[in-house]
């Protein structure tokens, strides 16, 4: 487990430094997580002590919500001044998520099922 640790934080890592490199405006986390699905996508293999250990970290996934929610008590009188841009923020955030899963999601069916690519 402590090895599989070891690689999803390297990602995180490789991720940091890609951004802060390049100045792109994206969360290293996020970029470290798009090479380790590359990575594990060219492997074509999913090794069983990383499914071990991110199926460990999911399953304790609430526990990440702590500190947005202390944030949120920290900062709720700035949040009460900005509610607007917040809920814009929020719902348009939402909507693009929603959108880009059901085009993922519909992709990966076409994958599966071994149909031609459109476009």
């Amino acid at each position: 487990m402590i090895g599989a640790l070891a690689v999803l934080l390297t990602f995180q890592l490789v991720g940091e430094i890609a951004i802060r490199w390049s100045g792109v405006p994206v969360p290293g986390p996020v970029i470290g997580m798009l090479l380790l699905f590359l990575t594990l996508h060219w492997r074509k293999s999913l090794p069983a002590s990383l499914r071990a250990t991110a199926e460990t970290l999911l399953s304790h996934l609430s526990l990440l919500f702590i500190p947005a929610g202390v944030g949120i008590v920290r900062y709720g009188a700035l949040l009460a001044e900005e509610w607007l841009a917040v809920t814009v923020a929020l719902v348009l955030s939402t909507l693009i998520t929603v959108a880009v899963t059901a085009l993922v999601m519909q992709t990966v069916i076409r994958w599966r099922r071994g149909a031609p690519r459109d476009g």
